[in-house]
């Protein structure tokens, strides 16, 4: 299976869930126009309480639409932009990259991963139970944070759903994502 965006959300607003949308626009250095999140500093509300001034490296939000059939599968009824991401993908292990991977998204749009999204208590607020249903443990008994990867964008292009994802790989040695 090819790596596609299957859908594509914003909101103007500090909601956890965001509407789908036919378009997103990203916006190199800033995010996705339209976004609560757009901005060259952070704009997580905990993040500006501590530190207005940290760079935003959680300009977008992408989650794998393998984990929505997953929690499906556990009994969660959950949609696109639900769980607040700007883009979901299909055939791409998100959680799998490296940090610094690049992905071009359409003809122009492409962003760098930054590190992974840490699931938090809003996820329970908005479905009891989920957070727990967002974490795992790996064989050694560590945390798996399974709620998608941030991004910056590095060059402007519109998104949308059916959108080709190609990946380019920064040079070995790779550093494993970690939460941003």
């Amino acid at each position: 299976m090819r790596a596609i965006v299957t859908a594509v959300s914003r909101s103007p607003t500090h909601t956890f869930s965001k509407p789908a949308t036919e378009v997103i626009r990203l916006a190199a250095g800033l995010g996705v126009e339209d976004d609560a999140h757009l901005g060259r500093t952070v704009k997580h509300r905990s993040r500006v309480a501590r530190d207005p001034t940290q760079p935003n490296l959680r300009q977008v939000h992408l989650l794998h639409g393998e984990l929505l059939e997953e929690l499906r599968a556990a009994g969660f009824d959950v949609a696109a932009g639900q769980l607040g991401e700007n883009i979901l993908t299909a055939g791409l292990d998100l959680l799998g990259l490296p940090t610094g991977t690049r992905l071009r998204l359409g003809n122009t749009a492409r962003i760098e991963i930054t590190g992974l999204r840490n699931p938090c208590y809003q996820i329970d607020d908005f479905r009891p139970g989920m957070l727990r249903a967002v974490l795992d443990r790996d064989p050694q008994g560590r945390l798996v944070r399974k709620a998608g990867v941030m991004a910056v964008v590095l060059e402007s292009g519109d998104v949308r759903p059916g959108d080709a994802i190609a990946v380019d790989l920064p040079a070995p040695p790779h550093r494993a994502l970690e939460p941003v």
